[in-house]
């Protein structure tokens, strides 16, 4: 699956949107080997941060004044977040910007895997995450785990879709940049 990511992202030109009055931030899609098999890592965040309370998301956050570049930011954020070095992380590419809807942030997506062998020595940080969440990539890309609804966007009917994972929901633009990324690499829906 690396060597696949690889290959699309590498030929990929995302969609980048302009900033405009929106807050610029960086995520990172994170595949992770655990078992033999590629894992998404995703964090459950805490009810003690700004946005987004208690919601699924990838690591990353805000970019802040000192970061030389959104990629920068991603990989500061997941460091901060859950103790991934950035040395250790291949990057794969970019994904297309993503705007949220209730905090005004554009976000940057970038795709990787942990290059160094596991298990990894995650650190979670106690005031942003919750928990985190090694979902496997095949079970992404089962269509029993998708759950799609339709919402009314700026008067468009829109259909979305979420990805489920035992009690928990990947939702809005989590589940638009996982949809994204699994679309680029299966080569069509899922």
């Amino acid at each position: 699956m690396r060597d696949l990511s690889r290959r699309r992202l590498a030929s990929y030109q995302p969609c980048l949107l302009p900033a405009g009055d929106t807050r610029a931030a960086a995520v990172l899609l994170l595949l992770y080997e655990h078992d033999g098999e590629e894992h998404v890592l995703f964090q459950v965040r805490t009810q003690r941060v700004l946005h987004h309370r208690g919601e699924i998301s990838l690591p990353g956050g805000a970019r802040a004044a000192h970061d030389d570049s959104l990629l920068a930011t991603a990989l500061r954020e997941t460091h901060e977040e859950i103790g991934v070095e950035p040395e250790h992380v291949e990057v794969f590419g970019r994904l297309d910007d993503v705007a949220t809807r209730s905090s005004n942030y554009t976000i940057a997506s970038f795709a990787g895997a942990i290059s160094r062998p596991g298990p990894y020595p995650f650190r979670c940080s106690e005031i942003e995450v919750d928990e985190l969440l090694r979902v496997p990539l095949s079970h992404l890309m089962h269509e029993e785990t998708v759950e799609w609804s339709v919402r009314e966007i700026d008067g468009e009917r829109m259909a979305e879709r979420s990805f489920r994972y035992g009690e928990h929901l990947i939702w809005g633009a989590t589940a638009r940049i996982v949809g994204q990324y699994l679309d680029l690499i299966t080569g069509g829906g899922v």
